[in-house]
């Protein structure tokens, strides 16, 4: 279909976001599910004895796919009412059922309800999302597991770690991520059948009182649409607070893709692991030999927005009045799908970059050895002291002359000399192999290897293995 270019295009379905998601959010998708809980409103009706029957709802069903956005269209140019727009549409392409669609329902019991499925659905595509980034980032981290690397503190060098270790950091937020989602999906609860301020008295009318049917007309929508657990309490819509929860858990997607694509940028200036480069990509219009991590500052991008959208959800649900206002619904038409739409990219492009991370080991191995002769005095110390030094003095000439290696590096561009320092000083009893030997990298990583291997073992393959089937199959990715 041809674009409108005279109209503002939101770069987020454009540009970002997964057509899968993006579909989740869409009209068909939204009014379609209006139309599947007219139905279950309808058929629960019929199965609990009133005057609604088999041949109405199965007109219904006939045509939930089929929706006449023009009609509603112009209905809603007239009584400015989108649910009874699409109410009226419906009933004209279901002349025998337009007297019972909606029957005792209010408007929240199509908008909420499907708000509520909506999320769930985009809920689970992220947990797909996730656990396709954790798939290749868990196999980086295994084959990089003992792999020696220079460690920073405070981004100043540190002791060693290894790059396996490192990414096994960025694995592990990914997998607190995927708990709190698990706990999200598990505490979702649908709004159900309640009525216009969340007492059921429309429903107790239709059935003249029975409380246990409507009850059950509750639970029996609540089953058809797929929940196991509904709100016992509301007014006439879901707590808002479950969209500022929800709203949370995305914005701890932000802050997962911004700090791993944070430390990927970082490594790429040091030139110790870059994000994927295709062949023919242009990294500047022009200066030609660049590679810009253009994945990783897309997803940092994202991240920060995504990041500070909870608010507005977070400031509705401090501020609905009573059972309800609808001060809330610019905010969740545009905060809610927003917030999934950029965490799906985000997670795809974390997907794309782990999936292609180069790394060089020969800068890695070069950085860590410029910096390896300072990190291993205080092993150098204890050694001589074992052979019988000073302890005092011993600190005393190492420290001077770290001191004055570090100045020739910094003032001059000298190399680091301080082994052959220390082994040319007739005050320590070392030899340059001595020293070499205290020196050697896998020596200063403690248990970081092991560490890597047991994480995996305990916690992150299990997961994957869970989901295998999820893991497979998906074509997705980012557009870049």
């Amino acid at each position: 279909m041809k674009q409108d270019r005279s109209r503002y295009q939101n770069p987020l379905l454009d540009r970002y976001s997964s057509a899968e998601m993006v579909c989740i959010f869409s009209p068909q998708a939204k009014f379609r599910t209006w139309r599947r809980l007219w139905t279950a409103l309808a058929e629960s009706q019929l199965e609990l004895g009133l005057p609604v029957t088999a041949e109405q709802v199965e007109e219904l069903r006939s045509r939930v796919d089929d929706i006449d956005f023009e009609a509603a269209d112009r209905r809603e140019g007239i009584t400015r009412h989108d649910v009874m727009s699409h109410v009226h549409a419906y009933g004209l392409q279901c002349p025998g059922a337009a007297g019972i669609i909606h029957l005792g329902a209010t408007s929240a019991y199509v908008t909420d309800n499907t708000d509520l499925l909506q999320m769930r659905e985009a809920l689970n595509l992220l947990r797909r999302r996730l656990l396709q980034a954790v798939s290749p980032l868990a196999g980086f981290c295994r084959e990089h597991a003992a792999l020696p690397a220079l460690g920073y503190t405070h981004l100043q060098p540190a002791q060693p770690v290894t790059v396996g270790k490192r990414a096994a950091l960025w694995l592990q937020d990914l997998l607190l991520d995927h708990e709190d989602l698990e706990h999200r999906l598990a505490t979702l609860r649908f709004r159900g059948v309640k009525g216009t301020t969340g007492t059921q008295a429309s429903f107790l009318t239709l059935f003249k009182g029975d409380g246990e049917k409507v009850r059950e007309l509750d639970a029996r929508v609540t089953r058809k649409m797929g929940f196991e657990s509904r709100y016992e309490v509301c007014g006439q819509t879901y707590p808002r607070k479950e969209d500022a929860r929800i709203l949370d858990w995305l914005a701890g997607i932000g802050r997962s893709g911004h700090r791993i694509t944070n430390d990927l940028r970082l490594l790429q200036h040091l030139y110790e692991i870059e994000e994927p480069f295709e062949s023919g990509q242009i990294g500047s219009s022009a200066m030609a030999y660049k590679r810009n991590p253009m994945r990783g500052e897309r997803a940092a991008s994202l991240s920060k927005y995504l990041m500070a959208l909870p608010q507005g959800p977070g400031m509705t649900a401090a501020t609905q009045f009573f059972e309800r206002t609808l001060d809330d619904s610019a905010q969740k038409r545009i905060a809610v799908p927003e917030a999934f739409l950029a965490a799906d990219a985000v997670l795809l492009l974390l997907r794309s970059v782990f999936a292609g991370l180069v790394v060089h080991p020969s800068v890695i191995q070069r950085r860590l050895e410029e910096e390896l002769p300072f990190l291993a005095t205080e092993t150098i110390l204890m050694e001589a002291v074992s052979r019988g030094a000073d302890r005092q003095e011993t600190h005393e000439l190492i420290r001077v002359h770290a001191m004055e290696a570090r100045r020739r590096i910094l003032d001059e561009g000298a190399a680091n000399d301080l082994l052959d320092r220390l082994a040319g000083d007739p005050g320590l009893p070392f030899e340059r192999d001595d020293l070499e030997q205290l020196c050697e990298a896998r020596a200063f990583t403690g248990r970081a290897a092991e560490q890597v291997q047991e994480f995996l073992r305990s916690r992150v393959d299990p997961l994957l293995e869970t989901h295998r089937e999820e893991l497979e199959g998906d074509t997705e990715e980012p557009r870049v």
